[in-house]
C-alpha cells in the first residue's frame, strides 16, 4: 500500500471522489466493537485512498497507441488452487529486494504485476532514496524518471505530516508505520507479444500504530490494473491505475491493540507472489 497527489505518474487524471468517516474515539482500545456503516470514513481512510490515487494517477502515462490485442480464452487462463503453484516455478529473490526474471508468457507478467504491486504499496516508498530504487526496479527505463519526479510532488514533508510521520517518512518514536498491500488475486485482459495488462485485486493496511496514535492503522480494497512491457528482459510497468474496490462486507472482528498491530507488523514477512 497505492499512490501528482497519490501513489502514481504521467499526465494526471482527476482522483476519484471519497467519503470520509470520523474514527472512533478509542480505535485501539481493544473493547469488541461492530463496524461502523455510514457513509462517511476516518481521515487516514481518505489519506490512504490518496496516497493510493497518486499511484494511479502518476503511472496513467498513457500512450496514443492502440495495440492489437487478444483476449484470454477460458480454457487458457490459470485455473487457482488452494495451495498449488499453478505453472512456472516462482522467481527467486534476496530479502529485501523486489523478485525479478519473470517468465515471458502472461502468467510472468500476473506475478510481476503482483509482487510490483506490494512494492509499490510498501512503506519504504515514504523514503526517497528507497522509493527511487523501488521505482528503477519496476518501471520501464523510459518511464523511471518521470515516475520519480512525480512521486516526489507526492511524498512531500506536509504529506508525510499528516499521516503522522517524520519529514523523512519515518515513524515517530514508539510508533510503528504500516503500508502494506496484499494481492488477492490477478487477471489478465490484454495481451500482445511484448505487451500484457493485468489487474490486480488488492488489500491494503496503512496507519500508524501506537498508543496515542490518531492515525489508526485501516483497512481499504482496490483493485489495480497495470500494462506491463517485456524490457531487458523483464516485465515492466509502463502505465498504470486504480480503482476502488471490490470490498467485502466488514466483519465483527475486535480492533487489535497498539502493541498487538506494532508486533505483528514486525514479526510476519510478505511474499513473493508467483502464479
Amino acid at each position: 500500500m497505492s499512490p501528482g497527489d497519490e501513489r502514481g505518474y504521467g499526465d494526471y487524471p482527476e482522483p476519484g471522489q471519497t467519503r470520509t468517516r470520523l474514527p472512533d474515539p478509542d480505535p485501539y482500545g481493544g473493547a469488541p466493537r461492530r463496524p461502523q456503516r455510514s457513509s462517511s470514513r476516518s481521515l487516514v481512510t481518505v489519506v490512504g485512498v490518496v496516497v493510493l490515487l497518486i499511484a494511479a494517477i502518476a503511472f496513467a502515462n498513457r500512450g496514443d497507441e492502440t495495440p492489437t490485442t487478444t483476449h484470454p480464452t477460458k480454457a487458457t487462463q490459470p485455473q487457482s488452487t488452494a495451495t498449488a503453484p499453478t505453472g512456472t516455478k516462482p522467481v527467486p529473490a534476496n530479502p529485501g529486494t523486489i523478485p525479478s526474471g519473470y517468465a515471458h508468457t502472461p502468467q510472468g507478467a500476473q506475478s510481476a504485476a503482483a509482487n510490483y504491486a506490494v512494492a509499490l504499496g510498501s512503506a519504504d516508498m515514504f523514503n526517497k532514496p528507497r522509493r527511487d530504487a523501488i521505482l528503477q526496479a519496476v518501471m520501464t527505463p523510459s518511464r523511471a524518471i518521470g515516475s520519480e519526479a512525480a512521486f516526489d510532488r507526492a511524498y512531500t514533508p506536509a504529506f508525510a505530516k499528516a499521516l503522522g510521520l517524520n519529514d523523512d517518512g519515518t515513524a515517530p518514536k514508539g510508533y510503528t508505520f504500516v503500508s502494506r498491500t496484499s494481492p488477492i488475486g490477478t487477471k489478465v485482459t490484454e495481451t500482445t507479444d511484448n505487451s500484457v495488462t493485468v489487474e490486480v485485486w488488492c488489500s491494503g493496511l496503512l496507519g500508524l500504530a501506537g498508543e496515542n496514535s490518531t492515525n489508526p492503522v485501516t483497512n481499504s480494497w482496490f483493485t489495480l490494473t497495470m500494462k506491463l512491457e517485456w524490457a531487458g528482459g523483464d516485465w515492466k510497468i509502463a502505465t498504470h491505475s486504480q480503482k476502488e474496490g471490490p470490498a467485502p462486507v466488514p466483519g465483527d472482528d475486535r480492533a487489535s491493540s497498539s502493541e498487538e498491530m506494532s508486533k505483528a507488523v514486525d514479526e510476519y514477512g510478505g511474499f513473493t507472489y508467483a502464479r
